[in-house]
């Protein structure tokens, strides 16, 4: 059986994270969350400097009156051990770093990390997840090869992520949108702006736009903006 909906608040960030443009909105997730730690996993990054994603993280949520706690999650053998699973699974809050979502993918999938971040976003914690995490959550997912479908986590179903959509190349974007399956929809989120869902729907926040494809001409939406025909 495939992960169910959770309560809590999924954030799906365009790129771009814990800059002065995604400031507003996860202050919200924090508060939202009901804690002043955010559990950060740097597996995208693995091999871009994953010590500069907890740094960075660190100071970041501090300003903001949280601690970020970076857990050593880095490959398969990580992902597989049950103490850092538990930590994740009673999180409140947790946060996917940027980097390869392939590499994220071999990491998480079907791991005990993942169930137990499943677990701690069913029982009503926050769950952002930026670029590569935000791909690799939904289903299908964009493959960064070449910008064709691959399959995700399915933790939200019949929805695809485009990230980087306001800089991406265009021979890139154009062939994700050809390629979508007529059962899913494209979700283009520019850097330091999120798609995120809460128990009343989806909406927009940040700095850019989200803009949608795959269904009757490609509505844009920004900041505040509720976004409809979603999947639930």
């Amino acid at each position: 059986m495939g992960p169910r909906l959770a309560a809590g608040p999924l954030a799906l960030v365009g790129g771009g994270e814990w800059t002065e443009g995604t400031r507003q909105f996860d202050a919200e997730l924090l508060a939202q969350s009901g804690s002043d730690e955010v559990v950060v996993l740097p597996i995208a990054a693995a091999f871009e400097h994953p010590e500069r994603v907890e740094a960075r993280a660190a100071d970041y949520f501090a300003d903001l009156g949280a601690k970020a706690r970076t857990l050593p999650v880095l490959h398969r053998t990580e992902a597989e051990d049950a103490e850092l699973a538990a930590h994740v699974g009673s999180a409140r809050f947790v946060y996917l770093a940027d980097g390869s979502p392939l590499h994220l993918r071999s990491v998480l999938k079907g791991s005990v990390l993942f169930d137990a971040l499943v677990t701690a976003y069913q029982a009503g914690g926050v769950l952002a997840a930026s670029g590569a995490g935000a791909t690799l959550l939904c289903d299908p997912m964009v493959d960064p090869r070449g910008g064709a479908y691959t399959v995700g986590l399915g933790l939200v179903k019949n929805l695809a992520v485009f990230p980087y959509h306001g800089r991406a190349a265009a021979h890139l974007r154009e062939r994700s949108i050809d390629l979508l399956p007529r059962t899913a929809v494209l979700a283009g989120i520019d850097e330091e702006t999120a798609l995120v869902k809460r128990s009343d729907g989806w909406s927009v926040a940040g700095a850019g736009m989200v803009t949608l494809y795959g269904r009757d001409g490609t509505p844009t939406y920004t900041a505040g903006d509720a976004v409809e025909g979603l999947p639930a």
